[in-house]
């Protein structure tokens, strides 16, 4: 039998610049989505992506002294590496500089004109290169851009347009015959009463004084505008105007498009029209979230104002930064963001009530029953009330998380995990473990509580991907798939009576506030200063004229070579990870090398090293040392090493690994 399908997307991100926190919400949102989907058994499609052409892209290319393509090709590079640290399980990841995409956008637009939706005419307006906008003078701010508050360029050129006024009625009666269209319900009516019935005009899809985009095949002088280019690419990235359309028969029409409520309008007028055109299905709803805001306003990147998302997760951990994000702000609604709500809700619900749950079950299992709970219990006051709130979560979770409603899920599971805690106040098992008549009844509280952790665990994995598995070591069930499964948690009474639990360390560890404030607070400032040198670096590198001299691009390159200075962002790219020697032997045939077998969390890594002159196999069994795990393989003696170890060596030729001062989990991030 067919899996159901479901087909999710986020926008296509214009990489101008790194992304920052705002980006991550919607994306985190997405995953978040698809993982929930995976566990209930759809067959998903996840896409993600870029949004590479345009005026913007082609100046700053120019300002940096590269070509469009090479600067899209570093900055993308940095968002795949920002999505894999967000744990982000994207199926997908199209880019509009992929060849697949731009023969098929040029094939919509030859459509279009050919069928006579799109026609050559002239415009005139004011344009905002950061936003990549037109406006009329009646929407200008003052003069300037009403998003930004930039200054506006006045542009004539010649232009092809489509016909977008020809689907006006049409629109207008499909968004009010399917209410569920456009959410949350506010956005739907702004849509309706701001544009569609004040009308339509026809809409620019071509440009003619810039040339860093899709050549129209039949008039090359012209280049497809973003509309066409970039909305099409949830269709071209399942085959569509390919030679295989089996992905796009398969997964079409999208069940949701997640974007900001800025361009809901894009994505609600102009895509839907443009389908109407070609004559395929609309997508089944378009949800327009609120703007992740700092104090002043919204975050962008023209602005400048910007929070780091890489800086937060190497801190905090993922888990943490992907709760903050959906628990903090209802979706579909505007919220803000501060260092101190994220370090008040890490303490208050991931710490407090959550890790410490955890840890309190599994020191009482531990202590009491020697980490397994033994099979005979008796049952008692509050247990039914317990088991109930637990059982009835799952179904709110699914209900809400169907709706898109992110905060309100993480509630519901928030408040089963507070009842838990209340459960043990209202036991108080450590009164019972005084009474040896009271073991029975001990051990049922004790499994009550371990299997309320275990429903919650469950729940929490499209939220949370790192933490179930850390939950499911400790309370003994990490290699049972049976009862871990999404419909495990509509059922009581599965935790093993085998189980055994593993004291670990705390899943969330309490965060000094005012010290923490204070040490994010310059760790952002000396970030913003390498960035703004950086900028003020290539602005005077402009003003000096390309004829600088090589002699004096020579010497930068030597100072840069004797200070060593890296950026913050280029520290963040390196993955340091504590890992345990399990295996060591030396390599046939050198002198200098050991293969070592290296335990990182559940992983197992092979790195071969050159300390055999100072530490012998039989040396390195046992030790911490620290891995850098991002390294790409390398071959040594023809045996493939998987990182790199680290270790200090002085004038002397001496040489000493490093570790840490205290055993610690394999596998935890040294930043």
């Amino acid at each position: 039998m067919d899996r159901k399908k479901f087909y999710i997307t986020t926008p296509i991100y214009y990489p101008s610049d790194k992304l920052h926190i705002g980006h991550s919400y919607t994306t985190v949102a997405a995953d978040t989505i698809a993982r929930y989907k995976r566990l209930r058994g759809y067959d998903v499609m996840f896409l993600t992506g870029t949004d590479e052409h345009g005026q913007k892209i082609q100046r700053k290319a120019q300002e940096k002294g590269v070509t469009p393509q090479e600067y899209v090709d570093e900055i993308v590079a940095s968002i795949k590496e920002l999505w894999r640290i967000m744990k982000i399980t994207n199926d997908r990841f199209i880019r509009t500089t992929d060849d697949y995409h731009v023969k098929a956008v040029q094939k919509i637009f030859k459509k279009l004109y050919d069928q006579g939706d799109i026609y050559k005419s002239e415009y005139e307006g004011w344009y905002c290169t950061p936003c990549e906008s037109f406006w009329t003078q009646t929407q200008l701010k003052d003069g300037k851009c009403p998003d930004c508050n930039r200054e506006v360029e006045l542009t004539k050129e010649e232009s092809y347009f489509f016909r977008l006024s020809k689907y006006q009625d049409r629109l207008l009666k499909y968004i009010e015959e399917n209410p569920d269209f456009i959410q949350p319900i506010s956005r739907r009516n702004e849509m309706i009463n701001n544009f569609l019935k004040p009308g339509l005009e026809d809409l620019c899809v071509s440009r003619t004084t810039f040339n860093w985009g899709i050549p129209v095949t039949f008039d090359e002088k012209h280049v497809v505008y973003v509309w066409i280019d970039a909305l099409s690419n949830y269709i071209t990235a399942l085959g569509y105007m390919s030679d295989n359309r089996e992905d796009y028969d398969k997964y079409w029409p999208a069940d949701v498009h997640l974007v900001g409520k800025e361009i809901v309008r894009f994505h609600t007028i102009i895509w839907p029209a443009m389908l109407m055109a070609l004559g395929e299905p609309l997508p089944k709803k378009v949800y327009g979230h609120g703007w992740l805001l700092l104090e002043g306003g919204k975050m962008s990147k023209s602005k400048g104002n910007v929070v780091d998302p890489v800086i937060l997760v190497n801190k905090y951990g993922v888990d943490a930064i992907r709760y903050f994000l959906l628990r903090e702000v209802p979706f579909g609604s505007d919220g803000v963001f501060s260092n101190e709500a994220l370090i008040n809700r890490i303490n208050s619900d991931l710490a407090n009530d959550l890790g410490n749950l955890v840890s309190r079950t599994v020191a009482m299992i531990d202590r009491y029953f020697n980490g397994t709970i033994p099979s005979e219990r008796v049952a008692g006051e509050f247990d039914e009330d317990l088991k109930n709130t637990v059982l009835g979560t799952p179904e709110k979770v699914e209900q809400l998380l169907d709706e898109l409603q992110f905060s309100l899920a993480l509630t519901e599971i928030w408040k089963t995990i507070s009842r838990t805690n209340k459960y043990i106040d209202e036991t108080m098992p450590w009164v019972l473990a005084k009474d040896e008549s009271n073991k029975g009844r001990l051990a049922a509280v004790l499994y009550n509580l371990a299997e309320s952790i275990r429903v919650i665990s469950i729940l929490i994995q499209p939220f949370m991907p790192e933490t179930p598995e850390k939950i499911w070591h400790q309370i003994g069930i990490e290699n049972n798939k049976d009862v871990v499964s999404w419909d495990s948690a509509k059922c009581w009474g599965l935790y093993p009576a085998e189980a055994r639990v593993n004291k670990g360390e705390a899943l969330f560890p309490r965060i000094d506030l005012k010290k923490e404030l204070e040490a994010l607070e310059a760790l952002m400032e000396s970030k913003k200063e390498v960035k703004n040198e950086a900028k003020a670096q290539v602005k005077d590198d402009k003003n000096k004229g390309k004829d600088g001299g090589a002699g004096k691009k020579d010497e930068q390159a030597k100072d840069i070579q004797d200070t060593g200075l890296i950026s913050i962002d280029e520290f963040a790219k390196i993955d340091l990870r504590v890992a345990k020697v399990v295996e060591a032997e030396r390599v046939e045939g050198s002198n200098k090398l050991l293969k070592l077998k290296l335990e990182v969390g559940n992983e197992t890594r092979q790195v071969v090293s050159g300390i055999s002159k100072y530490y012998s196999p039989e040396d390195m069994i046992g030790k911490y040392v620290v891995l850098v795990a991002n390294l790409k393989p390398a071959r040594l003696k023809g045996i493939e090493s998987q990182g790199m170890i680290l270790a200090a060596t002085n004038e002397k030729d001496e040489l000493v690994l490093l570790t840490v001062d205290k055993v610690i989990d394999t596998g935890s991030k040294i930043s």
